[in-house]
């Protein structure tokens, strides 16, 4: 993940309850390595249990990665990655149209 989409994204996730003083433990790895992880899986097509060994435990990204399909930021953040990359090719934040001349 490159610094400028970590940028857009960061403000999504959810801040930990233990920085807000709600208890519990710090996490062991920091979002964005999970992020990097179920980016990878994702465009590798791979099992979660195929998880390389530099990534965080298989596991741990799986129950990263459902606790935020249930709370709503994996949609949003396919959303703003995209348009980010349309911007980067020119076109039109939304699907369907285009400012590229043809």
């Amino acid at each position: 993940m490159t610094d400028a989409e970590w940028v857009a994204v960061r403000p999504l996730l959810p801040t930990p309850s233990w920085l807000e003083g709600r208890g519990g433990q710090p996490e062991g790895y920091c979002h964005r390595q999970m992020l990097d992880a179920i980016r990878y899986l994702v465009a590798g097509g791979i099992s979660w249990r195929a998880m390389p060994a530099d990534f965080p435990d298989w596991a741990r990204v799986y129950a990263f990665f459902r606790r935020w399909c249930e709370n709503g930021p994996v949609a949003e953040f396919h959303d703003r990655l995209r348009g980010r990359v349309r911007e980067g090719g020119r076109r039109s934040r939304r699907r369907g149209s285009s400012t590229r001349s043809r």
